[in-house]
């Protein structure tokens, strides 16, 4: 079988950067004080049995494992599946495309800032309908872009411009189905699979923090994984020098990450 470019590219990712997508998106909070992983534990409160697909370094499994749920978890990631089974024994390594899970074997699953990224996205549709039971929840934590211009907006200025520059060979493949950036979309990949109507909203995340931590969240952006060292090195030299000036009088720099919420049920 030829191996899939999309899932290739995310293994040499988390092989080389293991538990960063953890180490960005927990310390986001909303309006309300919790993180998009809180946010997405929240969503299948009642719900006993969950897949956390996509899990990672098992950030979220733990989580939820607190909240009383029984919580396994499948990523395609052997070293971020090695640190998640520092607290977790139910872990899986393998494809959201052919979960090796009975039928009706759980009553949730979530899965973390993974769903967009995903090939054959019908496929992996069809999967999360046979391993949830009538009536389960699935719910999601999107990406959603800059929320509010500042630093954000800012990094994804100066990116854009390393990458015009750049050798075609140092541009990001591409990931996932654009279908998965709206409700319309998300309804046209989930409705055939006998999924209800989705519900979506809107979550602004604070990211606002020190230069040095600003400059941690978005140098996790998948994009810069082809760059070159040299493109790398100037794209944070540019970011470094430019950022200060959006600095608040206490010298924080504001970022704003916007995340989609999409929740929805199986058909009874």
């Amino acid at each position: 079988m030829t191996a899939d470019p999309t899932e290739t590219f995310l293994r040499d990712f988390h092989a080389r950067h293991p538990g960063v997508t953890s180490r960005a998106f927990g310390t986001g909070r909303s309006a309300d004080g919790r993180s998009s992983y809180e946010l997405l534990r929240d969503e299948v409160a009642g719900f006993p049995r969950v897949l956390d697909l996509a899990c990672g370094d098992g950030f979220l499994l733990e989580l939820l494992s607190r909240a009383g749920h029984f919580a396994a978890g499948l990523d395609l990631s052997t070293t971020d599946l090695v640190i998640a089974s520092e607290n977790s024994t139910a872990l899986v390594e393998g494809r959201a495309q052919q979960l090796p899970f009975a039928d009706n074997a759980f009553d949730a699953c979530v899965s973390h800032m993974a769903f967009m990224l995903m090939s054959d996205i019908d496929q992996v549709a069809t999967e999360l309908a046979r391993v949830l039971r009538p009536g389960g929840r699935l719910s999601l934590v999107l990406s959603g872009g800059a929320g509010g211009g500042e630093a954000y907006a800012l990094f994804t200025r100066l990116l854009r411009e390393i990458l015009a520059e750049a050798p075609a060979e140092e541009h990001l493949p591409r990931l996932g189905d654009r279908r998965t950036r709206t409700a319309d979309g998300l309804r046209e990949i989930l409705s055939p699979a006998g999924f209800g109507p989705v519900r979506w909203r809107t979550e602004p995340l604070d990211f606002g923090a020190s230069l040095d931590q600003v400059w941690e969240f978005v140098a996790a952006a998948y994009n810069l994984q082809p760059l070159s060292e040299g493109a790398v090195e100037a794209l944070r030299g540019a970011f470094h020098a430019q950022a200060p000036a959006l600095a608040a009088p206490d010298g924080r720099i504001p970022l704003v990450f916007r995340v989609q919420l999409a929740t929805v049920h199986k058909g009874h």
